[in-house]
């Protein structure tokens, strides 16, 4: 057994968990939905292209969508079934993707990968590329490419904070499948050539930790209940003592992070064969009936999990794709899970502010909390202002979306949609050559 004490960072904030509503709850399978719809943007980078027509019949792991580009991802067929439509669809975030919608036809066939022969680095690598597997905590970024590093790494960090309030799908899979979790752990760590695996988790879970310490060969780290303690940088500095400078990556301090659902991931793949077909997820909030942690297929429809969960509460005022901090509010719950979903929240006039922003009284509270140190209200007012080049000068590429800011701002200011969205600029910029 091997705990070790860790480090600390400065800033950030603390806020109330909500995990007591799901944390005792077993993570419940979901009954095969009536019809999927899978969304071929499911990832970072060019969205897959499919490769199926309406009315073909396809099975469980079948590839319905192949990557396209370098960065991007295969996806599967989750269930069963007669392909009815392909077509785009707009989420509730407003967001125009192609989804495949695909009937079920009650067959529980399954389709695997041919079993691996060969398990070095390369072939496993290979594998969790076909397999369609991406960063599962949020990111989307295909796992492969973050397992092929550009420089060598010697700590695999295991992210097991899961800092959002309400969520808690990542504790509940620690401590029900923590065996799969260590057999990928030991799968990356033999693709990456590394010995030392520190994995970081909250001091709130602490049975995930009993559970943890058990394995001699990994270190645990009992973090500090701290937000956003499962960012990356953070997570690397509280879990190893490094600092990931601006601008770098995690391997450029020797270091690979992985999630806790992309490990369980990546072991279906390289020992079951299994392509990436489910996703784990927390449904809950004060106006859920029956809050529940659920495995459910890839597109299944965020009404079929509302209405497995016993239904809505009157007086719902809000509904979020995703934890409070870093998660979107949805203007509809027509919408279907994808692969990087952990959460869905519908939430009662008690738990959300719905005041309105306003004016900036400088108070310089969100700098203040800031875990990246930015300056947050300069960053908004040069948004605001269309002024992207300044918004850049200021640090705008370096937010991380955690929040923070936002959440203790008392003139109630949107400062990370506008953060978010003068990163689209820049980008839009940078790309133009402006």
């Amino acid at each position: 057994m091997s705990i070790k004490k860790p480090k600390r960072f400065p800033y950030g904030i603390h806020v109330k968990g909500k995990h007591n509503l799901t944390s005792n709850l077993p993570i419940e399978i979901l009954p095969t939905p009536e019809s999927v719809s899978i969304s071929m943007s499911q990832h970072i980078g060019a969205p897959a292209t499919p490769t199926v027509n309406v009315g073909d019949t396809v099975v469980k792991g079948q590839l319905i969508g192949s990557a396209n580009g370098p960065v991007s991802a295969n996806v599967y067929a989750s269930i069963c079934g007669t392909v009815t439509e392909i077509k785009d669809f707009v989420n509730g975030l407003g967001q125009k993707q192609t989804h495949v919608t695909i009937k079920n036809d009650g067959n529980d066939q399954e389709l695997l990968f041919e079993p691996l022969t060969d398990f070095s680095a390369k072939a496993m690598i290979e594998r969790v590329r076909l397999a369609g597997i991406v960063g599962l905590g949020g990111a989307g970024f295909p796992t492969d490419i973050k397992l092929s590093p550009k420089t060598p790494v010697d700590v695999l960090v295991v992210n097991g904070a899961e800092c959002e309030p309400y969520l808690t799908c990542d504790n509940r899979l620690m401590i029900e499948r923590s065996d799969e979790i260590y057999k990928g752990i030991k799968y990356v760590q033999k693709i990456l050539g590394v010995e030392k695996v520190v994995v970081g988790i909250e001091k709130n879970k602490p049975q995930a930790i009993e559970i943890f310490s058990k394995f001699d060969d990994l270190t645990v780290v009992p973090l500090k209940k701290q937000y956003p303690m499962g960012s990356e940088k953070h997570l690397i500095y509280c879990t190893t003592g490094r600092k990931v400078p601006i601008g770098k990556m995690p391997f450029d301090v020797g270091c690979c992070v992985q999630n806790i659902k992309t490990l369980i991931a990546c072991y279906q793949a390289i020992e079951l064969n299994k392509p990436l077909t489910q996703t784990v997820l927390t449904v809950s909030g004060h106006g859920i009936v029956c809050p529940k942690n659920i495995s459910a297929p890839l597109g299944t429809s965020f009404n079929t999990l509302i209405e497995y969960c016993g239904g809505a509460k009157d007086g719902v005022v809000k509904a979020v794709a995703g934890g409070p901090m870093m998660g979107k509010a949805i203007y509809k719950t027509e919408q279907f899970t994808r692969k990087t979903d952990s959460g869905l929240l519908l939430l009662l006039d008690g738990e959300t502010d719905l005041c309105k922003p306003s004016n900036c009284i400088n108070c310089a509270r969100c700098a203040m909390n800031c875990p990246m140190r930015l300056m947050p209200m300069y960053i908004e007012s040069f948004a605001l202002a269309k002024d992207y080049a300044s918004a850049q000068k200021y640090g705008a590429m370096n937010c991380i979306e955690c929040g923070s800011c936002a959440y203790n701002c008392p003139a109630k200011r949107p400062l990370v949609q506008s953060i978010s969205n003068a990163k689209i600029k820049i980008r839009e910029m940078n790309a133009n050559g402006k």
